[in-house]
């Protein structure tokens, strides 16, 4: 993300950063706006309404938000929560955000959801591995040769999704180099095919958010490139996080018609958290 690329913008006591190279939404010229502030309802509504004007002018159709410009930074509004305290890596919201976004003619267009479950009951019956998939943890060796494999398979898993734009190897690296000091590589996975094809990987941390010695996991991102794969990460995730002591775990940040929910409820998982993406056509 180009730092030329990224304005900070304020009124009266809120403020925001405009992000004008951001993902397009609905094939339309499209900026971003994230790192919002909003001190009132009323100054919330002025300040999104002046980043609207100042981006018309300039040629854009369409503006998101939240997001720090793009979905591999923090992005999307809490809209509902059971009043528990933020995880870690987690996007948090300020009390006027969404009422601001509202009045300012902004629209819910995606929504997201982060579930809970005890990890006892997230163990069912050991699914099925017709492929010969083989589920290991990573090794914790060369975090950067780590990460370095993760994002090959990420830029080509996660390009279909919405609101997809790419990341340079370097970015990708800066995001996440600086939780390796706290990583668990029981809490780690690669799915490999048969010839050492990487299928899939599951990334999940503890939640220190709680403190060093929290007793809560989170299943913050997979990805399979196969049928089947996502389930025996899944599964493998819970087993080792029971084994490993923790006793709970959280199903982080999935899209609210992804599959993924639909398995974290299979698994007994209940809703906690609910996100949205807003945005507004210019």
């Amino acid at each position: 993300m180009s730092e030329t690329s990224v304005q900070p913008l304020s009124h009266g006591g809120s403020s925001l950063s405009i992000y004008r190279d951001a993902p397009s939404w609905d094939n339309k010229r499209t900026a971003a706006l994230g790192k919002l502030k909003i001190g009132s309802v009323a100054d919330g509504v002025e300040l999104f309404l002046l980043a609207a004007a100042t981006l018309r002018a300039e040629g854009f159709e369409a503006l998101l938000g939240p997001m720090e410009g793009d979905t591999w930074h923090s992005y999307r509004a809490v809209t509902e929560s059971d009043g528990s305290p933020a995880f870690l890596m987690e996007p948090t919201s300020g009390d006027h955000d969404v009422a601001a976004l509202g009045e300012a003619g902004f629209d819910q267009i995606d929504h997201y959801v982060s579930m809970r479950v005890a990890t006892k009951n997230a163990i069912g019956t050991e699914p099925e591995n017709p492929d010969g998939i083989d589920v290991v943890n990573w090794d914790g060796e060369s975090p950067e040769a780590f990460f370095g494999e993760v994002y090959d398979f990420s830029v080509s898993g996660f390009a279909a999704n919405a609101y997809y734009k790419p990341i340079t190897r370097e970015a990708f690296l800066g995001l996440y180099m600086p939780y390796v000091p706290f990583l668990r590589r029981e809490l780690i996975f690669f799915a490999r095919a048969p010839g050492n094809r990487l299928a899939g990987f599951l990334f999940g941390i503890p939640d220190y958010s709680q403190g060093p010695d929290t007793k809560t996991a989170i299943l913050k991102t997979y990805a399979s490139g196969q049928r089947g794969v996502g389930h025996l990460l899944a599964d493998a995730f819970h087993r080792k996080a029971l084994e490993t002591g923790f006793d709970t775990v959280i199903h982080a940040l999935m899209h609210a018609d992804n599959v993924s929910r639909e398995r974290s409820r299979m698994h007994g998982a209940e809703v906690f958290r609910r996100y949205t993406l807003f945005g507004r056509v210019l």
